[in-house]
């Protein structure tokens, strides 16, 4: 398996076989390896890997004692890793300390993002789950986005689950075959067919199909 953590940079259009195809820009690693478990030892196989940086000081005590027993810190604040996140999988050729980039993917790579959405706070029905609304004739008054019935009058109570006015966005969300476009490898930067979840800077799991 493939994967990496990256951050959204933003949406752009790039030539191919004489079509203009709609790509995302994300900044994808260089990510290294900041944990290992193994079934004999934790019950499952993943690996744990850190991106980004930040000041020393603002990372949290918990955070920076893990990074310190990986003995992956640098006097130049290098590995002043931001974000840690796990990837379940048998590992057989990482180690602690090693980095994951852009050079374990491919062109072509059929691939899968998981980001948090764009929040769009307290939205109605008709924006959230997409209802047709009430018809706009005579008889209608103020009622064409309402909800309508909720529920029959014999249980007394709403059911769980009812599509209701709620928040909308701000959660985990993934989009599975997208394929990679072009790699650029010096800047450690991919470029993935279509849109992938949430705003620029959100931060990104890419996982290979």
């Amino acid at each position: 398996m493939k994967f990496i953590i990256g951050k959204k940079i933003e949406m752009t259009q790039v030539w191919q076989d004489e079509k203009v195809i709609a790509v995302t820009k994300i900044q994808a690693g260089p990510c290294p390896v900041v944990q290992l478990k193994t079934i004999a030892q934790d019950g499952y196989s993943s690996v744990q890997l850190g991106f980004d940086q930040k000041k020393e000081k603002n990372i949290k005590k918990p955070q920076l004692g893990h990074l310190k027993k990986a003995k992956i810190l640098t006097k130049d604040g290098k590995n002043n890793l931001k974000y840690l996140r796990e990837f379940k999988d048998e590992i057989k050729d990482l180690k602690i300390g090693d980095v994951v980039d852009v050079n374990t993917f491919e062109v072509g790579d059929t691939v899968k993002v998981t980001g948090t959405s764009k929040g769009k706070g307290f939205q109605g029905g008709v924006r959230r789950h997409g209802w047709h609304g009430h018809k706009k004739t005579h008889g209608t008054k103020d009622q064409v986005r309402t909800s309508g019935s909720i529920g029959a009058g014999g249980p007394q109570h709403v059911f769980k689950g009812l599509r209701m006015p709620g928040r909308m966005g701000n959660t985990r969300s993934t989009v599975s075959n997208l394929k990679i476009v072009q790699i650029d490898r010096e800047n450690n930067i991919l470029y993935i067919s279509g849109a992938v979840p949430g705003a620029r800077n959100g931060l990104l799991r890419i996982v290979r199909d």
